[in-house]
């Protein structure tokens, strides 16, 4: 399993570049300039301003120099924040989008399991039907219809639960309570259809038959035999989802007025702070590839015929 492991980063090395390579022209070839405002700057001021962040030089030139920078974990100043530094604006940003997206992503799993096996149990049935009907309706409604309707029915009209803000310094659930419902109600009807679809195949194949015959409780060939056979695809599943989760939601974070990470991005890339976005962009993609082979690690232990030699 360790060369497995060396083998995937050594992969993922030549991944990350083509990521990284792909972001950083695609950015420089999008209309605009970090510089544009609606001040007037004099062209000898602008001169001097590109100049000093190197935009004068040839376009591979600055790429190998941000390759350079990024190599020794310099991620370099935000263009349009003076006084923050790309690390330091990633820094106050990753703490909410963490919390959010770890506690969306759990909630999700507590709930869309237990609903995925009821549906798996009374296949074919009402509840079956119910369930996935209600999975259904919260894969097709997207994040920016539920989220500023729950603010409105929930926080404004009912006043349970404040609408907007996040304070670091005094999180409560009250102040977490919609951001990460809104954010959990996808994931939830995803995993409710991925474990159905799982445990049906599972609760009809021979060693489940095997164990009931063997006359075990039916609690315990649920939680010691077909359990554990039906995460498997949403093990597979869970490495991307908690990357974006964690990355943060440009929706939610808006919504909800939440200084996270998909806030930030959005904002330095209608302004063309291409530091920000690349170091958005790099943190996504490092995510993406530790997470899934953590998911593919996990996918080897729960599963005994799976190996990695």
């Amino acid at each position: 399993m360790l060369s497995f492991s060396i083998k995937r980063l050594l992969v993922a090395i030549p991944t990350m570049l083509i990521i990284i390579a792909m972001a950083f022209f695609l950015m420089r070839a999008a209309p605009g300039s970090p510089f544009d405002s609606e001040r007037a700057m004099s062209a000898e001021i602008r001169q001097l301003i590109i100049e000093h962040y190197g935009f004068d030089k040839p376009l591979f030139v600055q790429f190998l120099d941000y390759l350079k920078g990024l190599f020794i974990l310099d991620l370099g100043p935000s263009l349009v924040y003076k006084d923050q530094s790309v690390a330091e604006i990633i820094g106050s940003g990753f703490p909410v989008s963490i919390v959010l997206g770890f506690s969306a992503l759990t909630l999700a799993i507590f709930i869309g399991v237990p609903l995925g096996l009821t549906a798996a149990l009374n296949h074919n049935q009402t509840t079956d039907y119910s369930i996935m009907a209600i999975a259904m309706a919260g894969i097709c409604i997207p994040t920016f219809v539920t989220g500023p309707l729950l603010s409105l029915v929930v926080g404004v009209y009912l006043g349970w639960l404040p609408t907007a803000g996040l304070d670091l310094g005094k999180m409560t659930i009250d102040t977490m309570l919609l951001p990460v419902i809104t954010l959990s109600l996808p994931q939830i009807a995803i995993i409710s259809r991925l474990v159905r679809a799982s445990a049906i195949e599972v609760l009809n194949s021979n060693f489940v038959r095997t164990a009931r015959a063997k006359g075990l409780p039916e609690i315990a060939v649920l939680t010691r035999h077909a359990l554990r056979a039906s995460i498997l695809p949403l093990v597979s599943y869970i490495g991307p989802a908690c990357a974006a989760l964690i990355t943060g939601s440009v929706v939610i974070e808006n919504v909800f007025q939440l200084p996270g990470i998909g806030r930030n991005f959005v904002t330095s890339a209608l302004q063309r702070d291409y530091p920000v976005v690349m170091a958005v962009v790099v943190l996504y993609a490092s995510l993406i590839i530790i997470l899934n082979l953590i998911a593919d690690l996990l996918y080897a232990v729960l599963d005994p015929k799976v190996t990695y030699e």
